[in-house]
């Protein structure tokens, strides 16, 4: 699996710069850099985790996981992106700390450091940029963001040599985790969305239940309910009122959730004599109800 492969790739190289990257930082004096050596190790242990989740994600579904193994992939995002909150969180503490009694910092080391940075890192994010799961979306969002912080770092450092301002390192170190954080968090809300089983933004409810009732002989539809597993792939269940039993009439429900960007759906017919087992039947779409059908 090429994706995985990457993946692979991306974590080695992330750890092993990382290491050389503390050092550099603690002889270098620059907590710009080290503040990036605790973003990187973060990013190459999530990567990690990414890794082995992303795995678990491909597994076929079982009786103990009947939806599949996907959710295991978006499981990966909220590890990464929480080292990621955790990690700037602590980046900005230090720099802070850092602002209120300057430190002397070897600008040159920091040059020749940040040159070497966006060398790597870029390198690895052009070996992870393609891959479409959310997982793949937050390692790839890693590997830019370090590319970032070193072009940040870069012009950081020779700003310092030439104007000999001490506090620039601190600043820096504050904007790159800042935009770490935001970012972070910007994941880690679509992440939960997914794990909410809120409906997924590219399906309009309202739409799609229009549409629906435009298909020959459908009467009524109701529970109608859109989840998405991982972020991409999209599932809904509902339930029909038909006025008569037909293989046709399915069809044309499916193709029409297909046409909606939904790839899988249970679909149960009634007809208008039946009665709903449900409580909830003459539920409005604006009111979600949370009630969850067991097939």
């Amino acid at each position: 699996m090429k994706t995985e492969k990457n993946i692979l790739i991306a974590f080695l190289l992330n750890i092993l710069f990382s290491i050389i990257e503390f050092f550099g930082g603690v002889f270098t004096g620059s907590i710009a850099i080290i503040s990036d050596a605790v973003h990187d190790l973060g990013d190459a242990f999530s990567i990690g985790v990414s890794y082995f989740l992303e795995k678990k994600s491909k597994r076929v579904p079982d009786d103990k996981h009947t939806y599949g193994y996907i959710r295991y992939s978006v499981l990966g995002s909220v590890i990464t992106t929480s080292i990621l909150i955790v990690g700037s969180i602590f980046v900005l503490y230090e720099s802070i700390k850092r602002l209120i009694n300057p430190v002397e910092v070897n600008y040159d080391g920091m040059i020749y450091f940040a040159i070497f940075g966006v060398i790597i890192n870029l390198l690895a994010s052009i070996v992870t940029k393609d891959g479409d799961s959310l997982n793949q979306k937050s390692v790839n969002l890693h590997m830019l963001e370090d590319v970032f912080g070193w072009v940040v770092v870069l012009i950081g450092s020779i700003l310092m040599k030439f104007t000999d301002i001490t506090y620039i390192d601190s600043i820096l170190s504050i904007l790159v985790a800042v935009f770490i954080l935001v970012n972070a968090l910007k994941t880690f809300k679509e992440v939960l969305d997914v794990f909410l089983e809120v409906t997924p933004k590219d399906v309009d409810l309202k739409e799609l239940r229009k549409h629906l009732l435009k298909v020959d002989d459908v009467k009524d539809i109701h529970h109608i309910h859109v989840r998405s597993v991982d972020g991409i792939n999209n599932y809904a269940t509902l339930h029909a009122v038909v006025n008569k039993y037909s293989k046709k009439v399915k069809d044309d429900i499916k193709e029409e959730l297909e046409e909606h960007g939904i790839v899988h759906s249970t679909i149960e017919l009634e007809l208008p004599d039946e009665e709903c087992h449900s409580d909830h039947c003459e539920v409005k779409m604006n009111t979600h109800s949370h009630h969850h059908h067991h097939h």
